[in-house]
């Protein structure tokens, strides 16, 4: 994981603990004040928020505490792709350069131009350097890059 995804991680855990759980507790306080429990959607609906809020917190903290977090900026500018880097490919199909960052799956955005180190496109990029040619083999058949530049940022 990268240092970016981790801190959103961060934020997102400091969020729902801070400021989504405390409200589904009032929520499910103030259900509770309106009587039967058996027939009340309020209070079931609260509870399920709950839930998925108390799930999502475990599965974050879960995640962070199992991470391996890099630092892109650290390691060593060889010119080779490697987990962290920002990679420039021209297609060979149409001349289009397009840009992408390799991160961890629960990171990848391709809007964004940040791809999953197990998306095929990455696997393909893994290890190469300036100037090679890849071969992704996508559903749609076989797409050649060239990678043009190679950065840690």
């Amino acid at each position: 994981m990268t240092i970016e995804g981790a801190e959103k991680l961060r934020e997102e855990l400091q969020t729902l603990k801070s400021d989504t759980r405390p409200k589904i507790i009032t929520a499910i306080a103030e259900a509770r004040e309106h009587g039967d429990l058996k027939e009340n959607a309020e209070y079931h609906a609260a509870r399920e928020q709950q839930s998925f809020c108390e799930g999502r917190i475990n599965e974050i903290e879960s995640k962070l505490a199992a991470a391996q977090i890099i630092d892109v900026s650290k390691i060593p500018q060889t010119g080779k792709v490697v987990f962290g880097t920002t990679v420039e490919l021209l297609s060979f199909a149409d001349d289009k350069v397009v840009t992408y960052q390799i991160v961890g799956d629960d990171e990848a955005n391709v809007s964004m131009g940040k791809i999953s180190v197990s998306s095929p496109i990455a696997r393909a990029m893994m290890g190469k350097a300036e100037g090679d040619e890849i071969v992704v083999n996508a559903p749609s058949g076989d797409i050649e890059y060239e990678i043009q530049k190679v950065r840690h940022i």
